[in-house]
């Protein structure tokens, strides 16, 4: 008997019975796998209908009205009220097995989760397919590289970010003047200031990575045509918009898991190609300089660019790690700045403590000591750190992030009736931790979880939150640049404090809707104002 012998329907008929066989015996095998690890099934199921691509595209929908992040936060809690009359008994309710287009993914927030995930178990996850999803824009760089590519990245790139050189603030003024020339233009009427953020923090990041800012603050409709045509050398002056666009792009294709090769268009490879031809110019002066001329030129100022030249002269290697960085160092201060101007402007009462902290240490107005801020002394304030803190505990940077399983493993939390016992991890699954979610959890923060609170970093509560507590990711791959971004949020707060002593919201919608492409900003700006 031939395959010409079996009708088309008894061929579809022959590949579904196949099919339901298939996935009969792996349910098995599964369970018999999870038993002899001694680990029990996650009782919590958040799938959608229709092999979870329902899901995919109401995660979609809800991505572009800013409601994404609060959804699977609010979905936390409800699992967690409704396990426990107590609601505080036991960190329960923290992990779910759910579909996104068919792919079964484990889902926590659990901190014995994801310290074991990014720091225990290190060895047992991986980025999966990040490198591909990623490639198009960032290529072999820190963030997108596993293994032994991620181990020299991390070994070339760490003293890059020693405290010598995290110390070196002031470098940030000359952006910081410009910053507030657009803020007194306002005359106290309302603006948008997180987009004067993200402009601020890429003429900034860019100079110290590549010797030269793009100079996006700077006013075109004032600028004369010889300072337009400077802006437009090497591309500069369509880069902030191009990599903005290519990033929104990324997070798309990590939405889409191993569909991510359909997200895919002409505009995001010009991005894209816009954005390497702006990185790749200054690596070609840098690499054509002599080491005389590159001592030189950094002489008065730390230049990234120049220092990673002494470790590295691939060009290509030099562009991706470079905009690796800048992805982080750019839009996670930016969103920082962002999310503690509009937390600030709507509550008076911390602002005028933490003007009355700023004026103390540094001075205001015309009294304003700008010799007296340093590295050390801004470290002393101590509620700008709890204030900095509360933000990044209720808008963390990076929401939320992902592993994919290297080989059979298991968790210790979230299997069982009551959460409890030890869940098995399949080979190639995808887990993914919830930043967020776990930083508004009930059982760590308590019933005002949702309340913008410095104090709580000032009184003792949090001081034993541990891994509960997570801004700048943990393990191994923690953050390399946390004190960099900290230290430059300080001091651009400290400085419009200075400046600008009345502050006032704009904004009527709390909680915030919120983007979250690579990392999480304020979904509509931060609608303010600000005067002397």
């Amino acid at each position: 008997m031939s395959l010409t012998d079996f009708t088309v329907k008894e061929v579809f008929l022959y590949v579904i019975g196949f099919f339901a066989v298939y996935q009969v015996l792996d349910y098995f095998y599964f369970k018999y796998q999870m038993r002899r690890a001694g680990c029990k099934p996650i009782f919590v199921d958040g799938s959608e209908r229709f092999f979870g691509f329902e899901f995919l595209f109401k995660a979609l929908r809800m991505q572009k009205n800013g409601t994404l992040i609060d959804y699977i936060t609010d979905k936390f809690n409800k699992s967690y009220l409704e396990s426990t009359e107590e609601g505080k008994d036991v960190n329960i309710g923290g992990t779910a097995t759910f579909r996104v287009a068919g792919m079964p993914i484990i889902s926590t927030r659990d901190p014995e989760n994801i310290k074991a995930i990014l720091g225990t178990q290190f060895n047992d996850f991986s980025l999966g397919i990040r490198h591909a999803q990623f490639a198009p824009l960032l290529g072999d760089g820190i963030f997108t590289l596993d293994g032994n590519g991620w181990k020299h990245s991390r070994a070339m790139l760490r003293p890059q970010f020693a405290r010598d050189q995290i110390s070196h603030i002031k470098s940030l003024e000359p952006h910081v003047a410009l910053l507030c020339k657009h803020i007194t233009n306002t005359k106290g009427a309302e603006f948008d200031i997180q987009e004067l953020f993200f402009r601020f923090t890429v003429d900034s990041s860019t100079e110290f990575l590549f010797g030269e800012s793009v100079s996006s603050l700077i006013d075109l409709n004032v600028a004369t045509q010889s300072e337009i045509d400077e802006l437009d050398f090497a591309g500069k002056l369509g880069f902030a918009d191009a990599f903005n666009e290519a990033q929104k792009t990324l997070f798309d294709r990590s939405l889409a898991q191993e569909f991510y090769f359909l997200v895919d268009s002409k505009k995001f490879r010009e991005n894209c190609k816009k954005v390497h031809t702006f990185a790749e110019f200054f690596v070609q002066k840098a690499l054509n300089a002599s080491s005389s001329e590159l001592e030189e030129k950094s002489k008065d100022s730390y230049i990234f660019l120049y220092e990673l030249v002494k470790e590295t002269r691939n060009p290509i290697t030099l562009r991706d790690q470079l905009l690796n960085i800048l992805v982080a160092g750019r839009d996670t201060t930016a969103g920082l700045l962002s999310f503690t101007m509009f937390e600030l402007a709507r509550n008076p009462n911390i602002w005028a403590k933490l003007r009355d902290e700023i004026e103390t240490n540094f001075g205001t107005g015309e009294n304003s000591r700008l010799d007296d801020i340093t590295f050390e002394s801004m470290k002393r304030c101590d509620y700008l750190k709890a204030i900095l803190n509360e933000v990044l505990r209720m808008y963390p940077s990076v929401p939320s992030n992902f592993r994919i399983a290297t080989k059979n493993t298991t968790l210790p939390k979230g299997g069982g009736k009551d959460f409890q016992s030890p869940i098995f991890v399949r080979k190639g699954m995808n887990v993914i931790y919830s930043v967020s979610g776990m930083h508004k959890n009930p059982y760590w923060y308590g019933d005002d979880y949702n309340v913008f609170r410095p104090e709580r970093w000032l009184t003792g509560e949090t001081k034993k939150l541990g891994w509960a507590y997570l801004p700048f990711n943990g393990g191994p791959r923690i953050c390399l640049g946390q004190q960099f971004a900290l230290t430059e949020a300080s001091y651009v707060i400290i400085r419009l404090i200075q400046q600008f002593p009345k502050l006032r919201s704009f904004d009527d919608v709390y909680p915030p809707k919120k983007n979250a492409h690579l990392t999480m900003s304020h979904f509509e700006g931060v609608k303010i104002g600000m005067s002397t």
